[in-house]
């Protein structure tokens, strides 16, 4: 008898979890599991720092939330982010995507575009800035601009690769001023093009001004302007180019994003926990202790950065030759 009893507990037990777990899965509480998240990028960098931040700072701000980390660069990115596109749309496989997303198309290195996600937060979306030697006689935009002209073909800046964000950031800005630069490449990124500015080798680069702000503090070298719709709080006395009468705004981002078809109130909760983290005091001082300056796009906002960065950049693909 005791052993039939204990037979039937079990069974009415098992019963139980079936219901529970498919409660948890189709209407029920969320999240019920861990979430998966894929980081297209390496550990340590912008993208990986500014998506683990968020991502700890959403734990606070979602009941039950427990996110784990998986970095597949591999492809340039490309990997990680066809993994998140091509996951289960149920909520608990989220993915970081970068700017690079609205690229790798019209490079024809794959097909995916942002139409494959649902953004949930873009918590960083660093632009380009003029930066130059600390010595050079130009101290605005105007001013470098009119020492172009006056001999085109001469100013050498650098940047991090042909067809590279902060390379098209100069081709931008050539044809906005009607100016013509020589471009120097240096494939290993930021380090090279530093040490090249303060060594005299080249005159300027268009970059990412929170890479560079060792020198600048330094006054190694110095920030002429930023491409962005609002002054960077690293630098809140560098005007925009915007505020000199061009509205030239280049950006390297990254989003927190879901693959598309993730249930309406699922995808709410994300972005509720994600606009609470970024709009919080704690998540913004860690941020700027990272280097990072803090911005708050939440699903359709960042979404529409997305859409209008893929524009722009198919424009450029469009019109110019990188050789690729």
């Amino acid at each position: 008898m005791y052993r039939k009893l204990m037979l039937i507990v079990l069974c009415i037990a098992m019963v139980a979890t079936m219901v529970t777990g498919c409660a948890a899965g189709k209407g029920g509480k969320y999240p019920a599991n861990n979430i998966e998240v894929i980081v297209p990028k390496g550990a340590g960098g912008g993208t990986d720092t500014s998506t683990r931040g968020l991502l700890t700072y959403m734990e606070k701000n979602l009941e039950g939330a427990k996110f784990n980390v998986t970095n597949n660069s591999d492809g340039g990115g490309i990997t990680g982010m066809i993994a998140t596109a091509g996951a289960k749309p149920d909520g608990y496989t989220l993915g970081a995507v970068t700017v690079e997303l609205d690229m790798f198309c019209f490079q024809g290195k794959t097909d995916l575009t942002f139409e494959k996600y649902d953004a949930i937060a873009m918590p960083i979306a660093a632009p380009a800035a003029l930066i130059v030697q600390a010595n050079a006689p130009y101290n605005s935009i105007d001013e470098f601009v009119a020492y172009c002209k006056k001999s085109p073909g001469t100013v050498q800046v650098g940047n991090s690769g042909s067809g590279a964000i902060w390379d098209i950031a100069t081709y931008l800005a050539e044809k906005e001023y009607g100016i013509s630069v020589t471009h120097v490449p240096y494939p290993n990124g930021t380090a090279d093009i530093a040490a090249a500015l303060t060594g005299g080798h080249i005159d300027a680069t268009f970059a990412d001004p929170s890479s560079f702000m060792t020198q600048i503090e330094a006054g190694s070298i110095k920030c002429l302007g930023v491409m962005a719709a609002e002054r960077t709080s690293l630098l809140p006395n560098v005007p925009t180019f915007k505020e000199q009468g061009h509205d030239l705004v280049v950006r390297a981002w990254a989003a927190l994003v879901a693959p598309k078809g993730v249930e309406a109130e699922k995808l709410k909760m994300l972005r509720d926990a994600a606009k609470a983290a970024l709009e919080s005091d704690e998540c913004k001082q860690y941020f700027k202790s990272q280097g990072i300056d803090p911005v708050a796009y939440i699903g359709d906002d960042a979404y529409k950065i997305m859409k209008d960065d893929y524009d722009m950049y198919k424009e450029v693909f469009e019109t110019y030759d990188f050789g690729q």
